[in-house]
């Protein structure tokens, strides 16, 4: 077994408002384990691709806890339910550090499930009982008010999976093609049920989902997310509605939760964050990138960190909807240029 003496690691980025993976140096803890698996069913060797020195002195004895270094805002949202109203004293058995707290709050606030004082409103208590990202949570919630929550029941069980789409080295292009029959120009999130509800139309059938180099596995989990969050909606009483083919209203409540990642196009591809002012870029496999739609404003689900930061999961956005849900970051009259409104 070779240890390269590295792992990934989720940690919270204040600079983009969410985690992000990062490869950073094992701890003692993380080596020793990786020996001991070399061993674990019969004799074995570990090669160290680091110096005994390296081991001693400059690795940690264990791994920072994730709560130390991840978003806090599923964390904040139940002990706010809880009713403990100061976090910054809770006895947390690894106190996280306070702007790591404060940015959870932040965060919070701008999607409206806390208060000015900081105490949860009715929207907040509402998103504590789905088991999701609060903005996730926010966007099914918004989703029943606007009479598309059908769809966005799919769209956020689809997010909550891995990748669908596999690309098998031999065959890109047959891969390739066979996504674009499900792109919707407008948006990735909608490509993600038109993907759904072909698979709904042929039966639930994994033979038709391994012909369009879709994984099954991944769509039956999709669909047992999907049954989970009905019955909760059901139990708070929310109604399920179907917006038909208005795909816009659909749009607009993924734009109420997503606002904060709204982004403006700079140049062909290219878009800068509208809160941060972060430069990022369509990724290759988006819709909007592979059919040439190139919208002015876009609001996306996370970045992804490689060579550049490319936005994945993008939906083509209008700047009134981003002014209708956030007023506090937006204004109508300076959408043009682009410009926060402070």
């Amino acid at each position: 077994m070779i240890d390269t003496g590295f792992c990934k690691l989720k940690v919270y980025n204040p600079k983009i408002g969410m985690d992000a993976l990062q490869i950073t140096p094992v701890s003692q803890a993380n080596s020793n384990q990786r020996s001991g698996r070399a061993g674990r069913t019969g004799p074995g060797v570990c090669y160290r691709l680091y110096t005994d020195s390296v081991y001693r002195s400059e690795l940690l004895e264990n791994n920072i806890p994730e709560i130390q270094r991840t978003n806090l805002s599923n964390v904040v949202l139940l002990l706010k339910s809880l009713n403990v109203e100061n976090l910054l004293e809770f006895d947390f058995m690894d106190p996280p550090p306070q702007d790591n707290l404060l940015n959870s709050m932040y965060m919070l606030w701008i999607l409206g499930a806390l208060d000015n004082t900081g105490a949860l409103t009715e929207l907040g208590r509402k998103m504590v009982e789905f088991p999701l990202d609060p903005p996730l949570s926010k966007m099914l919630i918004i989703s029943s008010e606007l009479g598309c929550s059908s769809e966005i029941l799919t769209i956020v069980s689809m997010l909550s999976v891995p990748s669908i789409f596999f690309r098998p080295k031999d065959r890109e292009q047959e891969s390739d093609a066979a996504r674009e029959h499900f792109q919707v120009p407008e948006s990735d999130h909608l490509t993600l049920l038109n993907v759904y509800e072909q698979w709904k139309m042929h039966k639930y059938d994994s033979e038709w989902a391994q012909k369009h180099f879709i994984h099954a596995k991944a769509l039956k989990k999709v669909r047992e997310v999907r049954s989970q969050l009905v019955d909760i909606m059901q139990g708070m009483r929310m109604e399920q509605q179907s917006s038909g083919m208005d795909w816009d209203i659909v749009r607009k409540a993924i734009c109420s939760s997503y606002f904060h990642n709204a982004a403006r196009m700079k140049g062909i591809g290219e878009y800068v964050n509208l809160r941060t002012g972060i430069p990022c870029v369509l990724h290759p496999t988006s819709a909007i990138y592979c059919l040439g739609f190139t919208p002015d404003y876009v609001v996306y689900h996370e970045l992804i960190m490689t060579s550049k930061e490319y936005m994945q999961c993008v939906t083509a956005a209008d700047p009134i909807w981003l002014a209708q849900m956030a007023p506090q970051f937006f204004s109508a009259k300076r959408m043009s240029d682009g410009t926060l409104e402070q």
